[in-house]
């Protein structure tokens, strides 16, 4: 339940200000509420809360935001689970799990506000006296493996 909460409180947050948001943030909304409208509203609110703050933070504090709102929302919803009875318990977690699955992509790649995504090779160059920058930072590796990739080769061009 910890690692579905964790994947749940991470999903929220990438997916906030993505064009994912809208139908993620309506099932999320109504798997919290079990369909009652005002706790569905609540949610509503709170999710809203969760992306203004994410959109609103400037690039110094954004990866502070993001954390502290990825842990609320891993202990909200691990709270959420924990006051089901087992086999409503049981039922919530393969829902959210399936909303998960549904709503946020499966091993493509991922961005958030001000950032690139890139699920390939990039290749940047500077021709006749400009200049070419990128930044790369919190770089996350999907391999399916616990080892790190080769370290890439020779600069070629």
């Amino acid at each position: 339940m910890a690692a579905l909460a964790a994947a749940g409180g991470t999903a929220v947050v990438q997916a906030a200000g993505t064009d994912a948001w809208t139908g993620f943030r309506q099932r999320t909304a109504l798997w919290f509420s079990r369909g009652i409208p005002q706790r569905e509203n609540a949610e509503l609110e709170r999710l809203d809360r969760t992306a203004d703050g994410l959109e609103s933070a400037g690039p110094a504090e954004l990866e502070q935001v993001r954390i502290r709102q990825q842990a609320a929302w891993q202990a909200r919803i691990e709270v959420f689970l924990e006051s089901l009875d087992g086999t409503e318990r049981d039922q919530a977690a393969e829902q959210l799990n399936a909303l998960l699955e549904q709503c946020i992509p499966q091993g493509g790649v991922s961005a958030g506000q001000g950032g690139q995504a890139v699920g390939g090779n990039v290749d940047i160059r500077a021709d006749h006296g400009a200049v070419a920058a990128w930044s790369i930072r919190d770089v996350t590796l999907g391999t399916g493996s616990d080892e790190n990739p080769p370290p890439p080769g020779a600069p070629q061009g």
